[in-house]
């Protein structure tokens, strides 16, 4: 089942990693579809708190039938809005209450920092904003009373899989900007080689002077395999499927992405260097 949202399993022989759940049911029923049993989730990791990442947590967490850890940034319960001239203010974010989440099993663990989750696996906190051309869209609001305010999306973060291949990172929708996100995913671990990339990164109205230092910046990074979608756009995804040619592939849901190899150590911040070594995921399984 297709839907405008995006939910991504990633599986080893430790942990089970749920990140974000979609827009409805599309992750819950695509599960079904292809035989996953999601009472093996053992953690939610939440990339923002966008409706089209978050709005599948009614549907999942019932199946996952026990507490589960969801780790996400505290701006996620911001009254998020998407504001455009002409149109009717919408809201965005998170489609339910928290307590009704508490009592399907949600164990929310809200922090602004990045989170070592397995020896290889780690989310990225808050992703600082240092290239010239990445920019969030004017169109995101957070309310605050009758205020209006711009939404820096600060909840915005990705999961990063240090692998012995290099580091594979998975987007929620890469608000902050896909190159920041790779720029901070190798701060953090001290690993240059990034190996694949995964999931949404927010060109969907980027100019095509931004998509193009976007592709420049990734060749510059070497980034070997790419597997966008979602938020991304036609037009992006088609200039960097004529760039990379077959190290780009479309991420659409049921596609089976096996990771073989072991981890790397690593060298880099004191966050990582508690990660050690470990085993890579076995299966990264994009359900929505």
């Amino acid at each position: 089942m297709a839907e405008q949202g995006l939910s991504i399993l990633v599986e080893t022989d430790d942990v089970n990693i749920l990140f974000d759940t979609g827009t409805s049911i599309s992750a819950s029923y695509n599960a079904d579809v292809l035989g996953i049993d999601l009472s093996r989730i053992d953690k939610i990791v939440l990339s923002h708190g966008h409706h089209d990442h978050t709005g599948g947590l009614r549907q999942v967490l019932p199946k996952i039938g026990k507490e589960v850890e969801i780790i996400a940034h505290p701006d996620i319960w911001a009254a998020k809005y998407s504001r455009t001239q002409g149109q009717k203010d919408r809201y965005n974010g998170i489609p339910f209450q928290r307590q009704e989440l508490e009592r399907l099993g949600a164990n929310f663990n809200l922090t602004t920092k990045p989170v070592g989750i397995t020896d290889s696996i780690m989310t990225t906190g808050e992703i600082p904003m240092v290239t010239d051309f990445e920019e969030i869209e004017p169109v995101f609001f957070v309310k605050e009373n009758s205020d209006w305010q711009p939404d820096k999306l600060l909840d915005d973060q990705a999961l990063i899989i240090n692998a012995e291949s290099g580091l594979i990172v998975i987007l929620g929708c890469a608000h902050r900007g896909l190159i920041n996100t790779l720029y901070y995913a190798q701060q953090l671990t001290g690993v240059k080689t990034i190996y694949m990339v995964l999931g949404g990164s927010h060109l969907i109205h980027a100019s095509e002077e931004r998509i193009l230092l976007t592709i420049a910046a990734l060749k510059e990074l070497s980034v070997q395999r790419l597997g966008l979608c979602h938020c991304t756009g036609l037009p992006a995804i088609m200039l960097m499927a004529h760039e990379f040619g077959s190290r780009f592939f479309f991420n659409n849901a049921g596609i089976q992405i096996h990771v073989v190899g072991s981890v790397r150590g690593n060298k880099g911040s004191e966050v990582c260097r508690s990660l050690g070594k470990g085993k890579t995921p076995s299966r990264v399984l994009p359900l929505a």
